[in-house]
């Protein structure tokens, strides 16, 4: 079956936005799991003052969700896992949003804010729009 370019656009896009989270939560989930507390709290000041569990485990979460993303749908073995992992992800997104709104950083939470956005297009894209065919 061949695309329509309307649809086949919207593919190349929820690629590009899968392949930037991806990244970008593979990137977190690097930084969380790989670099001591102290330097990592020069860079979010949040990690000094939770604990060191919260930080790696929201690191295995960022890198769990980052190839939740990409591989299912890549491989195209079960390729329902990549919408559930994008809304996995926009809990995480919201849960962060909530424990900087209740810290006092609700001017922090914008990132947070685009992430959700971009994993809902996601969620919405591969599950309704323009799923994968599993092998």
């Amino acid at each position: 079956m061949t695309m329509t370019s309307p649809l086949k656009t919207l593919h190349i896009a929820l690629w590009v936005v899968q392949v930037v989270l991806a990244a970008t939560f593979a990137w977190a989930a690097v930084m969380k799991l790989s670099t001591p507390i102290p330097q990592l709290a020069v860079m979010w000041p949040w990690v000094g003052q939770v604990s060191s569990l919260l930080v790696k485990g929201t690191g295995i979460i960022d890198l769990l969700g980052g190839l939740g993303l990409v591989l299912p749908a890549a491989l195209r073995v079960k390729p329902l896992l990549t919408p559930l992992a994008a809304l996995g992800l926009v809990l995480l997104m919201v849960c962060a949003i909530v424990f900087h709104v209740m810290r006092g950083e609700a001017h922090l939470t914008g990132f947070n804010i685009v992430v959700v956005l971009l994993c809902i297009f996601v969620a919405w894209g591969r599950y309704k729009r323009a799923p994968v065919s599993p092998r």
